[in-house]
């Protein structure tokens, strides 16, 4: 996942956000953020960073910004490019290098003293970016130079239609008289998505399952034993004994292994029903979050948020987007249905007379895997240790790309895990990487791609490298042992490291179209096609090998791994898709409606015929890709994308998986950015539109 954060460009006049100058004046002698970095590559000092340097940083960058701005509003000359859509691009620099450390450490670093902090920064924020796009005598000269744009070419033609279409969708078309209820509305939504997260993260963190007896664990790996006992022994109250969470690599393998059926209901129970019943609570946040959507669309003029989100991707509409899902649902839920009728007949073969339910489907899925195909986490983790994995990852970047990562254990970090690399080609340094593993109750669940700094060319004519950060919650090492992943997980640290080469290879002169900052439904892309190598037998004997021994992946292991691709598809695909749905049916509301959970979900699940063994993904109050991190109305861009990456990666299959002249291409697709409409670069790297057969034929659904 590509981590979104609040959207900040440039603004005019913030009242009483900047204090004193005289305090301004006393913070710059100390605050890092007023300074310029003397470190490595110009990387955050996180060594020097304290929680009392964000908002006063914060507030010296809106008015900093603010002068800018009103430098471009009262320049006498006519409006052009140069003094307006490019003086406004450069405008928020000193702001951005704040709120991007500050966003980072939210997600990743997170206390009671940040959080508190989130509470103050974000309508702070939200306030300053509606001060850009309702400013009028701005927007007047934003559209002087639209109207003359016949003039301009390439990226500059790009960034001054990116520029204008941000003011439009951010309001700059409404009457005056709408601006105040437009920014208590963006405020409001600013402000409860944060709290959201924040609620997700309190109710992970606060459930423990703890089992005192090992013999209740019958099933349960040596490896994760060790885990959970570790896990234990790191709190005094639940020292010697078993704890378990509902952070996915403690509740994975537990759901998969865990004979004990009343242990795994108990542990599913909780995680199903975070943030539903007691506290902390985000039903009422639900609804206020998708009527506000929808308010806000309604004023811009789109029928519902749906409307409005896809008006600036791929998709284009509500309509697209369901006749791409349902090409992947009607055969993914057939053979879901298949695959419950398997388990069920596990559970009678076994004695029982229980029917499956949603907490059985991994135990019995895991069970029905290793008879088919001899195949377990336990056989599979070893060949995949975490050092093993990311040495495949860069192997294959280096061998597509020519580019190569070294280890600096000179830059700073903010946590003593984290990993800091280098990224070259030929003999410049192209990019900074940062990796960050583990899970601890300071970091939300999940993983995702962020910046510290995004690529872009300054006004010097200077090429201002990325600094990257690639976030995951792998389980820690326990032990002697390395950290040991399955093959999900593989696939992750892949999928997000693609992420990082979306960002690392941007060659783009704007920062607001570097990198990453493309359309939703594209930006899953790049990610998910480097998926597909971390599974090819030929990459597999590259890094998959055995912790212990050094011996490469087996033959024999290989193909027990091929031969199980397709399994389970139906309940990977059904789980991925009816979030896509109900993300969907909840922005899709054209009138204002009083959301009832569970009712509104259960209802949405009924309509597309989700069979109850399954549920959601994600279930609405833990939701947090759509209430927290940016992808309303956007969930479906994963099976966009997916289209896009399996008809593209048929490509390199055909030509050869590292092929240079079908690698040259396909960078060029990922290194633009969005200086360019994406369906037409992907037309000029393929030669066609791209088709979902190439999806449907590798997920075993045709």
């Amino acid at each position: 996942m590509k981590k979104m954060g609040l959207l900040v460009l440039s603004g005019i006049f913030l009242i009483g956000c900047c204090g004193k100058k005289e305090q301004s004046k006393e913070s710059a002698e100390t605050n890092p953020f007023m300074q310029e970095w003397n470190t490595p590559y110009g990387v955050p000092p996180f060594n020097l960073i304290k929680p009392e340097h964000y908002l006063p940083a914060i507030q010296a960058g809106i008015e900093a910004q603010n002068k800018a701005i009103h430098a471009i509003i009262d320049n006498k000359e006519a409006p052009a490019f140069a003094n307006t859509i490019e003086a406004l691009e450069y405008s928020g620099m000193q702001l951005d290098k704040v709120t991007a450390v500050f966003f980072n450490m939210f997600s990743c670093m997170s206390d009671t003293v940040l959080e508190k902090l989130s509470e103050e920064i974000a309508p702070l924020l939200s306030e300053h970016s509606d001060n850009i796009t309702l400013n009028k005598a701005l927007f007047a000269k934003v559209k002087t130079v639209y109207e003359a744009k016949s003039q301009l070419q390439g990226e500059e033609a790009r960034l001054l239609e990116e520029t204008y279409k941000h003011f439009v969708r951010g309001g700059a078309n409404l009457d005056s008289t709408q601006h105040a209820h437009f920014r208590e509305i963006n405020s409001a939504l600013s402000t409860l998505e944060l709290k959201f997260g924040n609620n997700v993260l309190k109710a992970t963190n606060n459930y423990k399952l703890v089992v005192h007896n090992v013999a209740q664990l019958d099933g349960m790996p040596e490896s994760q034993l060790a885990a959970a006992l570790e896990t234990g022994n790191a709190d005094p109250a639940t020292k010697s004994k078993y704890v378990f969470t509902v952070h996915l690599p403690s509740m994975e393998p537990f759901l998969m292994n865990c004979k004990d059926r009343n242990l795994r209901k108990e542990l599913w129970t909780a995680y199903a029903n975070r943030c539903i019943s007691g506290e902390p609570d985000n039903r009422a946040i639900i609804d206020t979050i998708v009527n506000l959507r929808l308010e806000r669309a309604n004023m811009l003029g789109f029928a519902s948020h749906a409307h409005y989100v896809l008006d600036d991707c791929m998709a284009k509409t509500p309509g697209a987007v369901n006749q791409l899902l349902l090409q992947v649902w009607r055969p993914a839920l057939a053979k879901a249905r298949q695959e419950a009728a398997e388990y069920q007949a596990m559970i009678r073969a076994e004695g029982q007379n229980f029917k499956l339910e949603p907490c059985d489907w991994r135990y019995y899925c895991e069970k029905l895997r290793k008879e088919k195909y001899d195949l377990d986490d336990e056989t599979i983790r070893p060949y995949f240790a975490l050092d093993n994995v990311c040495s495949g990852a860069f192997t294959v970047a280096e061998k597509l790309y020519g580019v190569t990562f070294r280890e600096n254990k000179d830059i700073p970090v903010y946590q003593e895990d984290v990993k800091v690399y280098e990224v070259h080609e030929g003999n410049k340094v192209i990019a900074i990487l940062y990796m960050d593993f583990f899970p601890r109750n300071s970091k939300r669940s999940g993983a995702w791609m962020t910046n510290f700094r995004e690529q872009y060319v300054d006004q010097n004519g200077k090429n201002i490298i990325p600094v990257v950060s690639l976030v995951f919650n792998f389980t820690k090492p326990a032990g002697d042992k390395p950290a040991l992943l399955n093959f999900d997980e593989t696939s992750t640290l892949f999928h997000e490291f693609g992420h990082g080469l979306h960002s690392i290879l941007s060659q783009c002169h704007y920062k607001s179209l570097s990198g990453t900052n493309v359309p939703r439904d594209f930006v899953e892309m790049p990610s998910q096609i480097m998926e597909n190598w971390a599974s090819e037998p030929e990459v597999l004997k590259m890094y998959a090998k055995h912790y212990q021994t050094r011996e490469s992946i087996p033959d024999a292991l290989i193909a027990r791994l091929e031969a199980a691709a397709h399994y389970g598809q139906g309940f990977i695909n059904v789980e991925l898709l009816a979030a896509s749905f109900l993300d969907m049916d909840y922005h899709t509301i054209t009138k204002p409606t009083r959301i009832k959970l569970p009712d509104f979900e259960e209802q949405a699940m009924h309509n597309i015929g989700l069979i109850p063994e399954i549920i959601s993904r994600y279930k609405s109050p833990y939701f947090q890709h759509v209430f927290a991190n940016g992808y309303s109305a956007g969930y479906y861009s994963y099976t966009w994308a997916a289209m896009l990456d399996s008809d593209a990666f048929a490509e390199f299959k055909k030509k050869g998986l590292f092929d240079p002249n079908t690698a040259k291409a396909f960078r060029q697709v990922i290194s633009s950015g969005n200086t360019r409409d994406l369906m037409e670069l992907y037309v000029q790297f393929k030669g066609q539109q791209p088709s979902i057969d190439a999806l449907l034929k590798k997920r075993g659904l045709k």
